[in-house]
């Protein structure tokens, strides 16, 4: 099957949203355009990094002086929960973080497992994984990384003494085995 790259340059929205309660929650990108709407899934450490490694970009690019728009996202936090049907068309295996100087914008593109990486994390080659690539400005750009944010913290807070996360269930091994 030929490769599929979802392309949104730049998308109406893209979010990272959730299904489920804490501690059995599926995370999900997505992104849309129209009646186009493209979901992935992935890891919660996946969305904790994109959000932590887009942040720190876009301050770098700041201090740079590099000329991207506004960096604050303008009007109020998108809040709505992901669009249905929630479908992932992949899981998400790597996620590259990039900067598009031509255009002032940053690029996230998600790959599906298989295939082989390009140094830079982004390839057009037919027969890579299926990717989502987004092209973002720096105000959407930080509205995604702030909402993504608060989803990676909204889930069960961490353990105290061994950063796990705090349950009914848990086990701290730094309580060798007891519970809290």
């Amino acid at each position: 099957m030929a490769r599929r790259i979802h392309v949104f340059d730049p998308p109406e929205r893209f979010v990272a949203g959730t299904v489920g309660s804490p501690g059995a929650r599926v995370f999900y990108l997505q992104a849309r355009n129209g009646a186009r709407l493209v979901t992935v899934a992935v890891e919660k450490t996946q969305v904790a990094l994109l959000a932590e490694q887009l942040t720190e970009l876009l301050d770098e690019l700041g201090r740079r002086g590099v000329g991207m728009g506004p960096a604050e996202p303008v009007g109020a936090a998108d809040t709505s929960p992901l669009e249905q049907p929630i479908e992932a068309e992949f899981r998400v295996a790597t996620i590259a973080l990039g900067w598009d100087p031509r255009g002032s914008r940053v690029v996230v593109e998600a790959q599906a497992a298989g295939g082989e990486e390009s140094a830079s994390g982004f390839s057009d080659d037919p027969d890579g994984p299926d990717a989502l690539r987004v092209l973002l400005a720096a105000a959407p750009a930080r509205a995604f990384a702030r909402r993504a944010g608060r989803l990676v913290s909204a889930g069960r807070p961490p353990c105290p003494l061994c950063g796990l996360p705090l349950d009914d269930d848990h086990v701290c091994p730094r309580q060798n085995g007891h519970r809290h």
